[in-house]
């Protein structure tokens, strides 16, 4: 087995080129092991060219529970854990100012 296999294999998100990540929010994080992250991105209207925000909520597993409300995360696709959760955090890029809940 190569070392990415191997790596893969124990449940770490693999580094692989060009793998999709993206970035989000960090909405809830009132589940086990379990972070609700809102993608936010811009798309063109058509006819008027004005430019509107959509979001996207996604489930992403959190292992060791290090996601607090309003922090900014990179997470990957990874198999499904759940029904509707099939993506895995990769990192903690910004955490969120002020006291804690």
């Amino acid at each position: 087995m190569t070392e990415q296999q191997t790596v893969a294999a124990e449940g770490v998100v693999a580094e692989q080129k060009g793998a999709r990540k993206l970035t989000g929010r960090v909405v809830s994080n009132k589940m086990q092991k379990t972070v609700t992250v809102e993608i936010e991105r811009l798309i063109r209207h058509e006819p008027y060219g004005k430019f509107i925000r959509r979001t996207t909520k996604l489930l992403a597993h959190d292992e060791k529970g290090e996601c607090r409300e309003g922090d900014l995360v990179t997470i990957a696709p990874c198999r499904p854990l759940s029904r509707r959760k099939s993506w895995q955090l990769v990192e903690v890029v910004e955490k969120a100012t002020g006291a804690p809940k």
